[in-house]
């Protein structure tokens, strides 16, 4: 489970196994998790976050979504 980010108090990840899927972070804060699509950007679910949380969380992921592809594809590769 790669942590590739940590900003803000979130922490942004991925799973190892998870390379059969599109390009994707997991994002959480406290007890609260999210997962993005990185192309296009797109919220696939949130639990336990409130929804300035899950807004924050975005806005984040749309600043650092070329690092987080970069990861990404070096991970995967």
């Amino acid at each position: 489970m790669p942590t590739v980010l940590r900003k803000d108090g979130f922490e942004f990840y991925f799973y190892s196994e998870e390379g059969n899927e599109p390009p994707h972070i997991h994002v959480d804060r406290g007890s609260g998790t999210a997962k993005f699509w990185l192309r296009p950007l797109a919220l696939e679910y949130a639990d336990g976050l409130k929804a300035a949380e899950v807004k924050k969380a975005r806005r984040l992921v749309e600043e650092n979504r070329e690092l987080l592809l970069d990861k990404w594809n070096e991970h995967f590769a």
